[in-house]
């Protein structure tokens, strides 16, 4: 129990230096940042209406994942409740730790063991990472060109290899240690369960795929409800390789990391930055805050009424 909370205390301070960052360059910007707001003011509603519907789709598209990820079969309202609740959780704690826990709480409620109900998430997991990662390959391909990266100095791009060759490492060394090769043993068995119902198969890659289409589609609706002179393909990259890399920064819900990495992403690509800024503001309106404050109450409710 020590070990965790001093896991949560690092995340968690970690997650607070790159708020404080993010806030800085939020006031450094912060001209850009609201004329970026006003341009929202002005933006096509129908567009807009676009973006609120793939939004509400998304906690659909992710229950049916999770249900994919175990054979028996789940309370398909409750199911899709518990991940409007999880994702304002997610909101609160970094790198997922509150979807993860509202989730793994439901799948024990649901009477899976707690190995069972874990290895059910990280399959969830794996199946969106590869789900992004064919996205991404899919579009650079017919999009040559549109990921940039930024101009960095000899000395900055042999740091990068460096750290990259650490982490290398260390995930290497990782997978040989003994306890992580048994949860991965357990996952690579659970995804042949999986597999082996294709009803079950059908909705992890399915409900993956359409997740990660309808945030993209979010995105796509909310810049063309701007006029950002950049086609859907390629902000659909912009925002796939941004979100991907933003992962790698513990924020809450990815606030401050996800943000700096799309507008970096949307300007690299030849979109002013007031547009890009405009954007991101959009995308996070209806994402985060506008559901924050109901999927806490939901995930209350839930709670009284011990779903979790």
């Amino acid at each position: 129990m020590a070990v965790r909370d001093g896991r949560v205390g690092r995340h968690a301070g970690l997650s607070l230096l790159v708020l404080v960052c993010a806030a800085f360059l939020a006031h450094r910007h912060w001209p850009v940042l609201e004329a970026g707001a006003g341009r929202l003011t002005h933006a096509d509603r129908g567009w807009l209406l676009v973006a609120a519907v793939a939004t509400l789709a998304t906690w659909g598209c992710s229950a049916l994942a999770q249900q994919g990820a175990v054979p028996e079969p789940l309370p398909a309202g409750r199911l899709v409740t518990v991940q409007f609740a999880a994702a304002s959780a997610n909101h609160l704690l970094p790198s997922g730790l509150g979807a993860g826990a509202v989730n793994l709480r439901f799948l024990t409620r649901c009477g899976l063991p707690l190995a069972r109900s874990a290895t059910a998430l990280a399959v969830k997991a794996c199946a969106g990472t590869v789900v992004r990662a064919g996205l991404i390959g899919g579009l650079a391909l017919s999009c040559p060109g549109a990921l940039r990266l930024p101009r960095l100095t000899p000395g900055a791009w042999t740091v990068a290899a460096w750290a990259a060759g650490a982490v290398t490492v260390a995930v290497a060394a990782a997978l040989l240690a003994g306890p992580l090769r048994r949860a991965v043993r357990r996952v690579i068995l659970d995804v042949r369960a999986v597999h082996e119902i294709p009803a079950r198969a059908a909705a992890l890659w399915g409900g993956s795929f359409a997740f990660a289409a309808l945030h993209t589609t979010v995105v796509v609706a909310v810049a063309q409800a701007i006029g950002l002179p950049q086609s859907p393909a390629r902000v659909a990259l912009a925002y796939l390789a941004a979100s991907s890399a933003a992962v790698l920064l513990p924020t809450p819900g990815g606030l401050g990391s996800l943000d700096a990495a799309l507008v970096m992403a949307l300007t690299l690509a030849g979109s002013p930055a007031d547009a890009a800024a405009s954007t991101v503001i959009g995308y996070r309106l209806l994402t985060v805050w506008l559901p924050l404050i109901p999927g806490l109450v939901a995930l209350g409710l839930l709670i009284r009424r011990r779903v979790l």
